[in-house]
């Protein structure tokens, strides 16, 4: 599972930094949406790439964006994380406003950087950089 997240964003950072420390088994891959792979992604499932608001989870040749890709992206996780499958309980329609209107003001509430932070040695195997599609 590749997990797609603004690479400037504060908050989708502080998310990604969530899931490596509690995805213990490695599962999770993770690309920033500014990367090649993330732009690559945006272009072939003709996703909008200019202002990113969602993450975007793709596996087994599939998408998940919103509330959704949150809740299969932490239910992955194990132990307690699995609990979070009770949300999908809660319609989409219910739960996809709430997530649009937090990530149209995440810069608002979390700030912005300038770029995307680098990995640490140990985690640059699970970033992924170059076009899933060459």
């Amino acid at each position: 599972m590749v997990v797609l997240f603004d690479g400037v964003c504060n908050m989708c950072n502080s998310f990604v930094r969530f899931l490596i420390k509690r995805d213990k088994k490695n599962t999770l891959q993770f690309a920033s949406l500014q990367s090649g792979y993330g732009k690559a992604l945006l272009a072939h499932y003709k996703l909008p790439a200019s202002t990113p608001e969602t993450v975007i989870l793709y596996n087994n040749k599939q998408i998940l964006t919103e509330s959704d890709a949150v809740i299969k992206i932490v239910s992955s996780l194990n132990g307690i994380w699995k609990a979070v499958l009770i949300f999908k309980i809660i319609p989409g329609f219910i739960r996809n406003p709430l997530y649009r209107l937090i990530a149209r003001n995440r810069y608002t509430l979390f700030g912005k950087r300038d770029a995307c932070p680098i990995p640490t040695e140990a985690e640059k195997s699970r970033f992924l950089d170059d076009s899933p599609f060459s």
